[in-house]
């Protein structure tokens, strides 16, 4: 579903990605040979994954239940019969000269993502996601001047999702990748780790009059972080503009990002699908998935962060925005549950988990399930403010001393730090009496109408509890004094 779309120097920017995600088996889609990662070179590849003479592919059933699971995930038809095909190209890494992959029926049709940018609600729609094995690896570092070919990653299983082109900006695709990235870590069906090429980025980028047909696109191959994906494809965008404004035709084409320069260049003109030759595998017979296979699985899946988004909208009252921010990732729905089993607001929770632990994990680049103010810390926290005991400037002290490892009791920092709130209704009164009286020009003037004045007048109550007063019992008690 395209959003709005918002023009860059007079075009309409349109994107679609497919994402390489591989999958969490233990080994490769079509023989036994392990997937760990960091083995010596060439010790993990099989006479299978070669296509030596007389060896035939036998399909891993936990690869197809893991494509199951993520069609169901998405809203997806998960297809009762499905074909694996070979797709026949040529390249030093791809040891068979074909790749086994999936053409023209996937085993998961159509399907959707929803995410947020900012608080405005986007919705992605899926073309397909196939099963295929993965090639191997060029390696250019450490040959003196010549490439290594290591084969170990060759036949490691892979679900590649295909969207709709229906993103209209490097910060809308990186959203919908991120979102994407979270749902396969909470599904279970991949480590998501980047840097090891665990789930990859390939971004289809063209530009266009509003109104006019698609452009021709150029695909940037490869991406492995999100800031790389937003920088790229700005760069591509303008780069394409250029072109285009210079009287150039855009051609279509494979591309590289280079982060050091900040720019995309050309690697090789894009093939189209009928370059590739598809035609069935005849080692392989169609993938067939029974309905009560589907079930099973289905039965077995984690709630959906959709779900549980709507959970914590109805039963707790969170705003949708809040909702969608609390399921990211199943570490973050698993630490904001947890808050609240201890007592805190789902709202406070959700407050302090998108205002100040965000802040300080994207500082960091630490993860929530590692955050050194754990749930249970935060909930004691929350409820100081809650009963009146701190204000929230000094919750913000105190969770400082937390997150620092300074101490980690919330009640002794409290103490020793003096942050107690005053909440005597007598002591309060006793200094309203004092700021009224040595500050007459307000008074009057809120009495004329005019309401700024209230507020000079808290703030020189606040000032002269030197910040410790409830604020609360000052607005109530100063209301009641001024009539």
């Amino acid at each position: 579903m395209p959003t709005t779309p918002k023009l860059i120097r007079g075009y309409e920017v349109v994107i679609g990605l497919e994402n390489h995600v591989q999958l969490s088996t233990q080994s490769k889609i079509f023989s036994g040979s392990s997937t760990a990662f960091g083995a010596e070179p060439n010790t993990q590849a099989s006479p299978v994954d070669l296509a030596l003479p007389g060896t035939l592919p036998v399909l891993n059933r936990a690869a197809v239940e893991r494509a199951i699971r993520f069609g169901l995930a998405v809203g997806a038809k998960v297809a009762p019969l499905s074909i694996f095909a070979r797709k026949n190209y040529f390249y030093p890494d791809l040891p068979k000269g074909y790749q086994i992959s999936q053409f023209e029926i996937p085993v998961v049709q159509g399907g959707k993502v929803e995410f947020f940018v900012g608080d405005k609600k986007h919705v992605v729609n899926l073309t397909r996601a196939h099963l295929e094995e993965d090639a191997g690896k060029s390696l250019h570092e450490d040959y003196h001047g010549q490439s290594g070919i290591d084969l170990n990653r060759a036949g490691t299983p892979l679900l590649e999702i295909v969207s709709e082109p229906d993103m209209r900006s490097g910060a809308e695709a990186a959203e919908y990748a991120k979102t994407l990235h979270a749902l396969v870590m909470w599904l279970g069906i991949c480590d998501g780790n980047m840097q090891e090429g665990s789930f990859r980025c390939d971004v289809n980028v063209s530009v266009r009059k509003p109104g006019e047909p698609f452009g021709t696109r150029r695909e940037i191959k490869n991406l492995n972080s999100f800031r790389f994906l937003v920088d790229a494809v700005n760069y591509e965008v303008n780069w394409q503009i250029d072109e285009i404004e210079d009287g150039r035709k855009i051609q279509q084409a494979t591309v590289l990002y280079n982060p050091d320069t900040g720019e995309t260049r050309a690697m090789r003109s894009k093939e189209d699908s009928a370059d590739y030759r598809y035609f069935p595998d005849p080692d392989l017979p169609p993938l067939v998935i029974a309905p009560e296979w589907v079930e099973r699985v289905k039965g077995e899946m984690p709630e959906l962060p959709s779900v549980m988004a709507a959970r914590f909208e109805s039963v707790d009252g969170l705003p949708g925005y809040d909702a969608m921010m609390m399921t990211q990732s199943l570490a973050t729905a698993r630490y904001y549950e947890a808050a609240k089993a201890a007592g805190a607001t789902p709202k406070l929770v959700a407050n302090w988990v998108m205002g100040e632990i965000s802040k300080r994990l994207n500082a960091s680049g630490g993860e929530i399930d590692a955050a050194p103010v754990g749930p249970e810390l935060l909930a004691k926290l929350i409820g100081r403010i809650s009963d009146g005991t701190i204000s929230n400037n000094a919750a913000k002290q105190v969770f400082e001393s937390l997150w620092t490892g300074e101490a980690s009791d919330v009640d002794a920092i409290i103490e020793a730090k003096g942050l107690k709130q005053v909440s005597d209704t007598g002591a309060i009164e006793a200094i309203l009496d004092e700021v009224l009286a040595a500050n007459q020009k307000s008074v009057d003037e809120y009495r004329a109408g005019k309401d700024k004045a209230f507020n000079a007048l808290v703030g020189q109550a606040m000032k002269a509890t030197k910040g410790k007063a409830n604020p609360a019992l000052v607005n109530e008690l100063l209301k009641k004094k001024l009539g």
